[in-house]
């Protein structure tokens, strides 16, 4: 009896079809399945520069030269995570980081946003959200592409530690250091636009006591 359509593909039986047999078929297979979650993944982390398709291609060849390494242990999926997590950030660590922001650098609606974005607050209309996701994408290139990495995934995509630590290998302990480390280097870059702008030095003295 054929499976129903609705059936998920077996991913295990696409991968033993790969590493025993070399089916090409097989491999298209794990694409086409798998597509979704690199594209969200290298999206999430994706360097400046850089296309999309070329770095979710790199993925793949990644994916099909070390397959031999996976181990049932672990859902395929999470090792295509990690694949996905580390290719990201060797191409981060290939490009030059950008100078730290300045106040001109920012927008109005950056500038309003700011404090929300440090504090994974929920902002008001599309609008503001749009320009906190901006502003925190300014603010994330300062940084280095593990801590980049670490913060994009728990501030901006409202991942768990569990979560994080499962897709990057990391330990819970050690996501939860480099988050805080990061979020100390976010607040610092904060006090340094204060010091550009003297204006803001009271929004500033507020922030400082909400983190």
């Amino acid at each position: 009896m054929p499976a129903p359509e609705n059936t998920p593909p077996d991913l295990d039986a696409l991968v033993a079809r790969v590493r025993d047999h070399r089916d090409e078929r097989a491999a298209g297979e794990l694409v086409a399945v798998l597509y979704p979650l690199v594209g969200r993944i290298v999206r999430g982390h994706l360097p400046r520069r850089i296309a999309e398709e070329d770095l979710m291609q790199e993925v793949f060849m990644k994916m099909f030269a070390r397959i031999e390494q996976w181990q049932a242990r672990m859902p395929f999926e999470h090792w295509v995570s990690r694949v996905a997590v580390t290719t990201c950030l060797d191409a981060l660590r290939h490009q030059k980081r950008r100078p730290e922001v300045r106040w001109a650098d920012l927008s109005e609606r950056e500038a309003e946003v700011l404090d929300h974005v440090l504090q994974d607050e929920t902002v008001g209309g599309s609008d503001d959200a749009l320009g906190s996701r901006e502003l925190a994408h300014k603010l994330l290139d300062t940084l280095n592409p593990a801590d980049r990495l670490v913060l994009t995934m728990m501030d901006m995509e409202g991942r768990s530690v569990a979560d994080v630590s499962a897709t990057t290998g990391w330990s819970a302990t050690l996501v939860k250091v480099r988050a805080f480390r990061a979020r100390r280097k976010l607040r610092k870059a904060f006090e340094m636009l204060e010091t550009d702008r003297p204006g803001l030095k009271r929004e500033a003295a507020t922030f400082r006591q909400t983190v």
